[in-house]
């Protein structure tokens, strides 16, 4: 059987292939509480059907100011998490494993959803002042309020706060969004963050917050579940954080109890040139697996069941994440199994869809 298709286990959790879907925005919410609504259900339902090992929610705010937009997700407060227990439990009927990904947008937040038009939301409209490591805007944002260090706590705390609400509403896996220019991210690079205090300047400052959040959610969040982590490995402009330093902190990670880091890249600037390819994002993966020492996950243009397939087998990763290909396809993995010729008792179709595995 491809390793595409082998069970994973991390800590008391096994999932039962190696085929993820990537947290993935949906701007969904229309009455701005943040409440994830029966889109969500049906939309992250239809992966678990489709076969995907773990499903991963899109960014839930930790905070309502840590919303990307007014149509965003969150873990804030307990409704919130009434609401996504209702949804992880479909997702465990169908045999999926349920992760969410706990996020703070920082200085890119209170802006509008991409159909929604452009740059920050006015407070009119529901918008809110942005908060970052310094008061350095991204372009076309808000210049940001900077941070005091009591402000920093009191955002650690609410990650912490977070992955409890995750707990109690079901979930099996909390991954820490630390990539593509939102807040945890913005404290890692030199670009964004300008502080001269603990938060800021050497290696170690920077990297301060998110230990300090992966500590305090490791703490909280229960030891028989997986805790991720997603790093961007670069921010693919001079002077910014680096993939030397995503394999330094990566070590720092897994020695605090993270047990696979999700590697993707860019974001936080928006001079990056990126150059874009099937796989783009791989070797990165690898690095960090071979050099750091921890589990990772890789995602970018993974698109062809083969290709997945390939990526595993040759140990550059130990899982696979796929996000617009699966916004096409919500059964990819049906597809990747029929294709790669998985026997059907080995693919993870529901019985409903068991005749599909057959030619």
């Amino acid at each position: 059987m491809p390793s595409l298709f082998d069970p994973i286990t991390f800590r008391g959790l096994t999932v039962r292939n190696r085929i993820w879907l990537a947290p993935m925005c949906q701007y969904a919410v229309d009455a701005g509480d943040g409440i994830p609504t029966d889109w969500h259900l049906v939309h992250l339902g239809a992966r678990a059907t489709g076969g995907f090992g773990l499903v991963m929610t899109e960014a839930a705010a930790v905070t309502a100011e840590g919303r990307i937009s007014p149509q965003d997700v969150g873990m804030w407060t307990d409704e919130q998490a009434g609401a996504w227990s209702r949804i992880v439990g479909f997702l465990h009927a169908q045999g999926a494993a349920a992760g969410t990904q706990l996020a703070h947008a920082g200085r890119k937040s209170s802006v509008y959803a991409p159909w929604r038009g452009a740059g920050t939301v006015a407070a009119a409209d529901g918008g809110w002042v942005a908060s970052g490591p310094s008061a350095t805007a991204f372009e076309g944002y808000a210049v940001p309020h900077e941070l005091t260090v009591g402000e920093i706590h009191g955002i650690v705390e609410a990650f912490v706060a977070a992955a409890r609400r995750a707990d109690r509403a079901g979930f099996d896996v909390v991954e820490l969004h630390g990539a593509h220019g939102y807040l945890l991210h913005q404290f890692l690079s030199p670009l964004a963050n300008h502080r001269t205090d603990a938060y800021g300047g050497a290696f170690e400052n920077r990297v301060r917050l998110l230990l300090e959040v992966v500590d305090g959610v490791r703490a909280a969040w229960p030891g028989h579940k997986p805790l991720l982590v997603r790093l961007s490995a670069t921010d693919w402009v001079e002077g910014g954080w680096t993939a030397e330093e995503t394999i330094e902190l990566s070590a720092l990670l897994a020695a605090r109890g993270v047990d696979l880091v999700d590697v993707s890249s860019g974001g936080l600037d928006a001079r990056q040139q990126i150059p874009v390819e099937p796989g783009y994002q791989v070797p990165f993966a690898r690095d960090v697996r071979a050099k750091a020492g921890v589990p990772t996950g890789a995602v970018g243009l993974i698109t062809d069941p083969g290709q997945a397939r390939e990526i595993l087998d040759a140990g550059d990763a130990d899982v696979v994440l796929l996000a617009r290909a699966a916004l096409r396809e919500p059964a990819w993995p049906l597809r990747a199994a029929h294709e790669l010729g998985v026997a059907p008792h080995d693919a993870p179709y529901p019985p409903n869809y068991e005749r599909g595995a057959w030619r």
